[in-house]
C-alpha cells in the first residue's frame, strides 16, 4: 500500500488516470477488507515525498475514506415499499 500511495501523485501528473484509479481501488480494498491503517501508511511515505505530493496523498486518502463510508451506508437502510 505504501508503494501505491507513493506512486499516485506521479501517475496523476503523467495523466495515467487508469492506473491511478486501479491503485486507489487497491488501497480502498486493503483498508476495507484488512483494516490496514491508511494514516500509518501515509506517515511512512510522507518523508519520501515533496510537500505538494504529501498534500495530494492526504486528499486522495480523504476521498478513499469517503468512498468507504458511502459503501458502508449504501445498503444499511431497508428499502421502502
Amino acid at each position: 500500500m505504501i508503494l501505491k500511495l507513493y506512486a499516485l501523485p506521479s501517475l496523476y501528473r503523467q495523466g495515467q488516470f487508469d492506473r491511478a484509479s486501479l491503485y486507489e481501488t487497491d488501497i480502498l480494498q486493503l483498508v476495507y477488507h484488512h483494516q490496514v491503517s491508511l494514516e500509518r501508511a501515509i506517515i511512512q511515505v510522507e518523508p519520501h515525498l515533496i510537500s505538494s505530493d504529501c498534500a495530494e496523498i492526504r486528499n486522495i486518502a480523504q476521498e478513499i475514506q469517503q468512498k468507504m463510508i458511502r459503501m458502508g451506508s449504501r445498503f444499511q437502510s431497508e428499502p421502502e415499499m
